[in-house]
């Protein structure tokens, strides 16, 4: 098969074939704004999807949609919120939106999720330190994959802490047969363009029933009064899903389903491949309770697993960004930072790349990024010792099973 003259992407969007009709559709009746037919229609289906009686706003955004939800937990300038540390920094960005601390706790080795013990552990010396209990607690799903959530959810009660779950990487994934995104307050959503399904860029918000989907509209469309003119009394925000976005999610809506067990496919098919590799561990459900969308499918690489080009691994400074990041980055200033990826793991991710394969370091913990240096920590070890060990592999609807075959035998090649 000649991949090598074509680019494997990670997670990359795919079209179902519906979308172009929608979109059309909005066009047609001139309906381009944040409102309207695909808007309510996405909504609906969402609402579907995930059951349980819950309501969803679409948003602009899954970071839009951490904002609103913890502003209406009550965040503001002072308080502090309890948040994942290992996730992507929309996770935790949009707490210091509000003015407010995020005090990062480490995860648990089974499904790399927050760990409900340092979870309680934290509460109780934030209290102690500061006379008050944070006021939300925000885990994440890690690559698709659910949290320890029976014991997360027992802990967040037993204090009276909203959650805000962080399910935009977890899109259809389950615990105990639940939709993740249903069990806190609020579950967040993301529709970026590497998401299960997308609408180019947008996200939502499952709320707990109409009065609080009503509310976070509210803030989401400036927080207008109803006056005959402008009035506000409350600070909004412009974070509402357009039409246009909305007509491609209704498209997308009608092939998740697909999209998922594609990517559980190729989560059986990458285990068969790395079956005989020695120094290589596929990260998979702990147990029948945990049903993983794979979103992406992460490997770790035992320390002494040696790749060939290791002696070649940050011999050189990394211009732009790895991978298909949109926008701009600073230039770094120096090679190494206190912690970073293995020589082997940026060995295998240079080799994938020489040959038309994206792959990714895992997410940085934020308690090792340099913008959250001063924030309180409860740490374990194991995050760090994830990110030095592990790498995403893709996993999207893109991806063929050839395309793995592929992607296995580059690293089967690159072993010594």
């Amino acid at each position: 098969m000649d991949t090598i003259n074509k680019r494997i992407y990670l997670c990359l969007a795919h079209m179902g074939g519906q979308e172009l009709q929608f979109v059309k559709e909005a066009f047609d009746t001139n309906w381009v704004v944040p409102l309207g037919p695909n808007v309510n229609g996405f909504e609906a289906d969402l609402e579907a999807f995930v059951g349980e009686n819950k309501k969803v706003v679409a948003l602009s955004a899954g970071t839009a949609a951490v904002h609103l939800a913890l502003l209406a937990c009550g965040v503001g300038a002072g308080d502090e919120v309890i948040c994942q540390s290992f996730t992507f920094c929309a996770s935790a960005n949009p707490i210091t939106y509000l003015g407010a601390t995020p005090v990062f706790v480490d995860s648990e080795s089974e499904t790399w999720n927050m760990d409900p013990q340092l979870l309680e552990e934290a509460i109780n010396d934030r209290i102690a330190k500061t006379g008050k209990k944070p006021k939300a607690i925000v885990p994440v799903y890690l690559y698709g994959m659910p949290a320890k959530l029976d014991e997360i959810m027992a802990v967040a009660a037993k204090y009276d802490i909203p959650v805000v779950e962080d399910a935009a990487e977890g899109f259809g994934s389950k615990f105990d047969g639940r939709v993740c995104g249903t069990f806190g307050r609020y579950g967040v959503l993301s529709f970026n363009g590497n998401k299960m399904i997308t609408t180019s860029g947008g996200g939502a918000l499952i709320c707990q029933d109409e009065a609080a989907k009503t509310e976070i509209m509210f803030y989401a469309t400036q927080a207008r009064e109803s006056y005959p003119y402008y009035q506000h009394e409350h600070i909004g925000y412009n974070y509402r899903l357009s039409n246009i976005c909305a007509g491609i999610g209704r498209g997308q809506m009608l092939v998740v389903d697909e999209h998922i067990a594609h990517h559980k496919r190729l989560c059986a098919l990458y285990k068969a491949l790395l079956a005989d590799v020695k120094g290589i561990t596929l990260h998979e459900n702990p147990s029948e309770r945990y049903d993983s969308n794979y979103w992406l499918n992460t490997i770790l690489l035992d320390s002494d697993l040696a790749i060939k080009g290791e002696e070649l691994a940050y011999a050189e400074q990394i211009q732009g960004a790895v991978g298909g990041a949109a926008g701009v980055t600073h230039q770094a200033q120096t090679i190494h930072t206190d912690c970073e990826p293995n020589r082997n793991v940026e060995a295998l991710r240079m080799a994938l790349d020489r040959a038309g394969v994206e792959a990714r370091p895992l997410w940085k913990p934020m308690h090792k990024q340099p913008v959250f240096a001063d924030a309180p920590a409860y740490v374990n070890g194991v995050s760090e010792a994830l990110f030095k060990r592990g790498l995403c592999l893709p996993s999207g609807p893109c991806v063929t099973e050839d395309d793995v075959r592929y992607i296995v035998q580059v690293i089967k090649d690159s072993i010594l």
